[in-house]
């Protein structure tokens, strides 16, 4: 479905991803993983057009995305970003339908009815439609996450990206978030690129891991395979162990005190 071939990117002159290559599969749920300054919210924009690589080229559907209009690809691809600042209090049905963008052809911007079920639907797939008449800026940080995903949602995409989707959450509306995430992964086949800190978030809710380092893939497989405590140490720099978690027989990684 995606394919990345030999991809080098970055930022001006300074090169942060080099001769990255990986597919992504229809119905994947692959995570990004890797320290700080690896290249994993570069790979992202990369993907998304925000940045242009140096070298090599991504592939959608059998089209590289550098010959794909802006609206054609955010009809495929949708993202969530890191951090989404709004300079005006929204409400939050007008912040979904933001989503529709890419197919609104009134000369005026103006919603169908359509657009309006589309949005309201998304809504009731993360669970918020008792928050439509909300403003966006009243909201608790796990609400205002699934009002994001929402928007995303609106958009009707194949793939949905996210950067670091939890970075402000508590542990409850962490596991929230990534609960939604797979539910939308298993029930609708949206396929999910998620770029994430927490290793053992990773491991629990991702069935395929790429993990980076010095901009470079290291290791990509599943939960076991790159979660190996050598491949840790080596990457991360800090002494770990990898237990099966007894509940899920997923890795789960502990750090040991030095």
């Amino acid at each position: 479905m995606l394919n990345f071939v030999n991809i080098s990117s970055g930022y001006c002159k300074k090169k942060v991803l080099t001769n990255v290559t990986f597919n992504v599969d229809r119905g994947d749920f692959l995570g990004v993983i890797g320290p700080n300054g690896s290249g994993k919210s570069t790979l992202l924009r990369t993907a998304t057009r925000i940045l242009n690589p140096y070298n090599g080229k991504i592939i959608l559907q059998g089209k590289n995305i550098s010959e794909m209009s802006l609206r054609e690809l955010a009809r495929i691809v949708s993202v969530v970003p890191q951090d989404m600042v709004f300079m005006f209090p929204f409400r939050v049905m007008d912040v979904v339908l933001m989503g529709r963008t890419p197919y609104i052809k009134n000369r005026l911007g103006c919603e169908s009815k359509e657009d309006i079920g589309i949005a309201l639907d998304a809504l009731e797939a993360v669970d918020a439609t008792d928050l439509k008449d909300r403003f966006i800026d009243e909201l608790s940080g796990g609400e205002r996450q699934r009002v994001i995903i929402a928007k995303a949602l609106a958009q009707k995409p194949q793939i949905l990206f996210l950067d670091e989707p939890t970075t402000h959450l508590d542990i409850s509306h962490q596991v929230e978030i990534f609960s939604l995430l797979k539910k939308l992964n298993i029930q609708q086949g949206l396929t999910i690129v998620t770029v994430l800190h927490d290793l053992n978030l990773a491991s629990e809710y991702c069935d395929k891991l790429i993990l980076l380092s010095d901009g470079r893939i290291k290791k990509r497989g599943t939960p076991v395979e790159v979660l190996d405590y050598k491949i840790i140490e080596e990457v991360y720099k800090t002494c770990v162990i990898v237990k099966e978690n007894p509940i899920t027989s997923r890795p789960h990684v502990f750090l040991v005190k030095r």
